[in-house]
C-alpha cells in the first residue's frame, strides 16, 4: 500500500506554486469582470436609445464598436505578452478597463459613451490572451485541463449572466448603475494584481512593426466592421458595407504575407506558424464554428422570446440563466476529464449536444411553451461546456511554449471574426426570410416566426459540421514539423 502511494507521488503532475496560483486567480477574476462588460450592453439598449435620443441604427455600435475596437488590438496582444512584462501589461489592461467604466458611467452623451466603451474594449483585449498564454506557460501538461475548465467558466458564465444583471440594475437604478457596480470591482483587481501578478517568462526587445499594425486595422477592423453591419442591418447590400468587406480582405491578405516575411527574421506581429501545427489548425476552425453559432443563436434567441413568446427582457435574461450556470458547473468537471481522456470524446459529446439542441430549436412556434425554451437553452450550454475547454487546451497545447502567445492571440482574433460572422450571417438570413413573408401577406409574428425557423435551420445544418470536425482532433503534441 505505502509502495503504491509513493508510485503515484512519483507519477503526479507538479503542484503549482502558492504564487502561480496567486497569478492565475487574480487573472481569472479580473477577464471575468472585463468579460462580463462585453454582454451588459444587450439588454440596457431599448433603455439606452431612448434617454440618449439615439436611433437604433447609431445605437447598436455601442456593442459593435466594442467588438471592432476588440479585433483591431488583439492581434496586437501576441506581441506586446513578448516583450512587455507581464505585471506592467496587466496594469495596463485593467487601468484602460477602469479608465473606461468610469468614463461611461460619467458619460453625459452618446459620443463620450461609445467612446468609453472604446477604452474599456483595449483593456478586454490584453485580459483573454494574457490569461492563457500566463497559464499555458505555467501549468504542467498534465494539470492544463482543469486550469482551462476555470478559463471555461470565465468564457461562458460571464456572458450569460451579463443580461440577468444587466436586467435587475436597470430594473432598480437606471444604465449608469451598470458601470458604477463595475467599477469598484475593477479597480480593486488593478490594486490586487498589481502587487500579485508577477512577470512571466523572458520579454524581448525587437520593436515592433508599425505597418503590420496598419494592416491589422484595417484588415480586422474592416471585416469586423462589414459583417458587424450586415448583421445589424438586416443583410443590406450598401456601397460602404461592401467597401469594408473588400478592405477587410485585402488587409488581411496583405497582413498574412507581411507576417510570413517577418517571420524569417522573428518579428512577426502576429506569428502564422501556429498553424503549421495540425491540432492547432483544425482547432482554431472548430472554435470559430461553436463561437459563431453560439453568438449567432444567443443573438435571435431573445428575438424569439420577447417578440414572438411576448417575454419581457428580464425574464429573458432569468430563463437564459440556468444555462450559463449549467456550463460554469460543468467546466471544471469537463477540464479534469480532459486530463484523463484527452479531448476527442468530450468534443463527440459536446458538439453532438449542440446539434441535437439546434434540431430541436427548429421545432420551435408562437405556441412553445417556455419550458421547452429552458430546455434547449440547458442542452445547448451543456453541448458548449463540453466544447470549449478541449477546444483551447488542445489547441494551444499543440504548440511549443515559444508560440503561446500568438497563439493565444490567434485564438482570441478568430473568435471574434466568428462572433461577428455567426451573427452577421443568422440575422441576415432571419431578416430576409421575414422580410419575404411579410411581403407575401404574413403577419408580423407569422413572418418574424418563419425568419427565426429559418436561421435556426441554418444554424443546425452548419452544427453538423462540427460534429464531423470533433472526430479529427486528438491530444496535439508541441513538436515543431519537419
Amino acid at each position: 500500500m505505502t509502495s503504491a502511494r509513493v508510485s503515484d507521488a512519483a507519477t503526479a503532475p507538479p503542484a503549482l506554486s502558492r504564487a502561480d496560483r496567486a497569478v492565475i486567480g487574480v487573472l481569472l477574476v479580473a477577464t471575468f469582470v472585463v468579460i462580463l462588460n462585453e454582454t451588459i450592453m444587450g439588454v440596457a439598449l431599448p433603455v439606452l436609445l431612448t434617454e440618449l435620443d439615439v436611433t437604433a441604427a447609431v445605437g447598436q455600435w455601442l456593442t459593435a464598436g466594442f467588438l471592432l475596437t476588440m479585433s483591431v488590438v488583439i492581434p496586437v496582444t501576441g506581441y506586446l505578452i513578448q516583450r512587455v512584462r507581464t505585471q506592467v501589461l496587466y496594469g495596463l489592461a485593467m487601468s484602460l478597463f477602469s479608465a473606461g467604466t468610469l468614463i461611461a458611467a460619467l458619460a453625459p452623451g452618446f459620443e463620450v459613451l461609445l467612446a468609453a466603451r472604446v477604452v474599456q474594449a483595449c483593456g478586454t483585449a490584453i485580459m483573454l490572451p494574457l490569461l492563457m498564454t500566463t497559464v499555458m506557460t505555467l501549468v504542467p501538461p498534465a494539470r492544463r485541463g482543469a486550469v482551462m475548465g476555470n478559463i471555461s467558466i470565465v468564457i461562458s458564465v460571464a456572458p450569460a449572466i451579463g443580461p440577468t444583471v444587466s436586467g435587475v440594475v436597470l430594473d432598480l437604478f437606471g444604465w449608469r448603475a451598470m458601470f458604477w457596480v463595475v467599477l469598484p470591482i475593477s479597480v480593486a483587481m488593478l490594486l490586487v494584481g498589481v502587487r500579485r501578478v508577477t512577470s512571466i517568462g523572458e520579454s524581448s526587445s525587437a520593436p515592433i512593426d508599425v505597418l503590420s499594425v496598419v494592416l491589422s486595422v484595417f484588415g480586422f477592423g474592416g471585416l469586423v466592421y462589414g459583417l458587424s453591419s450586415i448583421g445589424h442591418s438586416g443583410g443590406g447590400g450598401s456601397v460602404v458595407l461592401w467597401g469594408a468587406l473588400a478592405v477587410g480582405v485585402a488587409g488581411i491578405a496583405a497582413f498574412v504575407l507581411r507576417q510570413v516575411w517577418l517571420q524569417r527574421r522573428e518579428r512577426a506581429l502576429l506569428d502564422l506558424r501556429t498553424f503549421a501545427f495540425r491540432t492547432f489548425t483544425l482547432t482554431s476552425v472548430l472554435m470559430m464554428v461553436m463561437m459563431g453559432l453560439l453568438l449567432g443563436v444567443a443573438t435571435i434567441l431573445p428575438i424569439y422570446t420577447q417578440n414572438v413568446l411576448a417575454i419581457d427582457p428580464l425574464a429573458t435574461g432569468l430563463l437564459l440563466l440556468p444555462g450559463g450556470l449549467l456550463m460554469g458547473l460543468l467546466s471544471p468537471f469537463v477540464g479534469r476529464l480532459y486530463d484523463r481522456v484527452g479531448p476527442r470524446l468530450l468534443l463527440v459529446v459536446g458538439t453532438v449536444a449542440t446539434s441535437a439542441s439546434l434540431w430541436f430549436a427548429t421545432g420551435f412556434d408562437a405556441a412553445t411553451p417556455a419550458a421547452l425554451v429552458l430546455v434547449f437553452h440547458l442542452v445547448l450550454s451543456l453541448g458548449l461546456a463540453f466544447s470549449f475547454t478541449p477546444l483551447f487546451s488542445a489547441g494551444l497545447g499543440a504548440l511549443p511554449s515559444r508560440l503561446y502567445s500568438h497563439g493565444s492571440a490567434i485564438f482570441s482574433t478568430t473568435q471574434q471574426l466568428a462572433a461577428a460572422a455567426g451573427v452577421a450571417l443568422l440575422v441576415s438570413v432571419m431578416s430576409a426570410r421575414a422580410a419575404g413573408l411579410a411581403a407575401s401577406g404574413e403577419s408580423a409574428t407569422s413572418a418574424e416566426m418563419g425568419g427565426l425557423h429559418t436561421a435556426l435551420l441554418l444554424a443546425a445544418v452548419l452544427s453538423v459540421t462540427a460534429v464531423a470536425g470533433a472526430f479529427t482532433i486528438g491530444r496535439g503534441k508541441a513538436v515543431d514539423p519537419v
